[in-house]
């Protein structure tokens, strides 16, 4: 079995997906509540890519098990050094740490392209795999945004974590 990390591709658009489908419809890590289209995630994937930001699948043994991307935190131009990751694995993937090794890889990913900050708005104070998968790659806790979502019957918090990238605010932009 061989674990590969790389941009996404047109083709994995089906599996992404798939994959954010079950988040959707079983869990709390995301509040959307009706599981876009493959149509409405190629839009989103190619929304992210126009802005030059990654956009990561972890793929074993030709399997798509999980993606990551990010998109910038607020649309203003003061917030485009600041970014907010998604990732989402696989049923079959989850706690076998290949979640780390993607948030790796796209905070690696996302330096490169100049962001300084990723933040991470992590659905469901319960959701203890994001935030332990957030917190093992070294993003900190800010805070926790009360009673902000209401899913399966239930309202829901907000974590927000965040993580300094490269030089984060000890330098002036260029």
């Amino acid at each position: 079995m061989t674990l590969s990390i790389r941009p996404s591709r047109d083709d994995d658009v089906a599996a992404i997906t798939a994959i954010y489908a079950h988040h959707v419809l079983h869990g709390t890590g995301t509040f959307e509540t009706d599981a876009p289209s493959a149509t409405d995630m190629a839009a989103r994937r190619a929304d992210v890519l126009s802005k030059n930001l990654p956009y990561l699948v972890a793929e074993e043994d030709g399997e798509v098990l999980g993606f990551a991307y990010c998109n910038w935190f607020k649309p203003r131009p003061a917030y485009r050094f600041s970014a907010e990751d998604s990732i989402y694995m696989a049923q079959s993937a989850r706690g076998k740490g290949l979640g780390a090794k993607l948030l790796a890889a796209l905070s690696q990913a996302a330096e490169a392209v100049g962001v300084r900050k990723l933040i991470a708005v992590i659905g469901d104070s319960a959701n203890a795999g994001s935030v332990g998968v957030h917190r093992s790659q070294g993003f900190t806790h800010v805070g926790v945004l009360k009673d902000c979502g209401w899913k399966f019957g239930e309202w829901r918090d907000v974590v927000l974590m965040e993580k300094v990238l490269g030089e984060g605010s000890t330098t002036k932009p260029e």
